[in-house]
């Protein structure tokens, strides 16, 4: 009679370590996503799913699906817009207007009005219309919409102007981005709701933002020379430029926000957008693709203009801020879940927790609440001047 071999303990050890190690590696990163679906913060379960993807070596895969998909249902060509061009502003924030300043206020000459390459003319179409509330007797913001082009005439991107003598800008970080502990809160706090005008994202990630950002008296990630750079200084005013050019920390400097490089300088589009030219314009989302995109610049004057909408590729976003009357435009985020302008004010005059937010274009996917509470990605806020209201 033969006898029954018994298994060797050292191999089954082997085994069952093989075993606790896959089991391992299969729940770490189960238990990692799990946490960042659960995440504080307002950004949808697809969206945080898709930034675990990229933040665990998937940037590749998504980056390669997201410009599948958005080639692949594009805008529509030819067509009509659904609505027309007007402005839902809300009422006054703060509480009954205060006398305004003796005279006439001292305020920032806005751009000519935008053309359009869509070839008749809609009605309002790149009229600057005021909107939202006046301050010290002015009227501080300006909006207008436009098409992109002559081929998706259905299509109207947002443009909107602010005057730095009658606004002050305040830049937020977010939950998740830029990264680290910061003073500054990731909203705009209840206490400065009675003087917020508007608010509008920031942009890339910084793992593909090409730059830094500062705030608080320190960078969370280096400011890179050559970068484009929404800079702050701390009187409120603020500026885009070209870092180490145009742009350099300053004692004034408060903030300073960076984001690839410059689309529009010297009031031209650069060369090479299209092609993205050394990758000086990300990776994410080729810039031929069509989709919402949106940007910020300054004009001749020091005003501050932002503009977005559907339908853009670099070039076409480039031209669109070089119509509106740009110097030199950075592109911020892009993408229809990160692209957003909200006007404010409140329900109740004088309540600052009545204050509710309204989308500058009513196709725009995020709510107009959005800013009012702690959100994913850092943002610009817009304010009356202090002692103007």
């Amino acid at each position: 009679m033969s006898r029954v071999r018994r298994p060797n303990r050292r191999r089954r050890r082997i085994v069952l370590l093989a075993l606790a190690v896959v089991g391992l590696v299969a729940i770490v990163p189960a238990v990692s996503l799990t946490t960042a679906l659960a995440a504080p913060g307002n950004t949808t379960t697809t969206e945080r799913a898709v930034e675990w993807v990229r933040d665990h070596g998937g940037g590749g895969i998504v980056n390669t699906a997201e410009n599948w998909w958005f080639s692949n249902n594009g805008p529509k060509q030819g067509g009509a817009p659904d609505h027309g061009i007007t402005f839902d502003a809300p009422a006054a924030s703060g509480p009954a207007p205060t006398t305004p300043h003796a005279g006439t206020p001292a305020t920032t000459p806005r751009p000519a009005d935008v053309s359009t390459p869509a070839g008749q003319v809609l009605p309002n179409e790149g009229v600057w219309q005021p909107v939202g509330p006046s301050v010290a007797g002015g009227q501080p913001m300006y909006a207008t919409q436009v098409r992109p082009d002559s081929i998706h005439t259905s299509l109207l991107d947002g443009l909107v102007w602010m005057d730095p003598k009658l606004v002050r800008f305040d830049l937020h970080p977010g939950l998740q981005e830029p990264g680290g502990a910061w003073k500054t809160p990731t909203q705009v706090p209840v206490a400065q709701r009675l003087d917020l005008l508007a608010a509008f994202n920031g942009g890339f990630r910084m793992q593909d933002a090409n730059g830094g950002f500062y705030l608080d008296g320190r960078a969370q990630k280096p400011l890179a020379e050559g970068a484009a750079s929404f800079v702050i200084n701390r009187d409120g005013t603020a500026t885009v430029g070209q870092w180490g050019r145009d742009l350099s920390m300053a004692p004034d400097v408060v903030a300073v926000r960076q984001n690839l490089q410059l689309i529009v300088d010297g009031g031209q589009p650069v060369a090479g957008l299209d092609d993205n030219v050394d990758g000086n314009w990300g990776s994410t989302l080729g810039n031929r693709v069509l989709v919402w995109r949106s940007a910020v610049c300054v004009d001749a004057n020091g005003g501050i203009i932002y503009g977005y909408g559907n339908g853009l590729g670099a070039q076409s976003l480039a031209t669109l801020m070089q119509r509106a009357g740009c110097q030199r435009a950075m592109e911020l985020d892009i993408n229809p879940s990160w692209t957003t302008f909200n006007l404010y004010g409140a329900a109740t005059p004088g309540d600052p927790a009545s204050v509710t937010g309204t989308k500058l274009l009513p196709d725009q996917k995020k709510h107009g609440d959005r800013y009012l509470t702690p959100d994913s990605r850092d943002f610009i806020a817009v304010l009356a001047r202090s002692g103007s209201r």
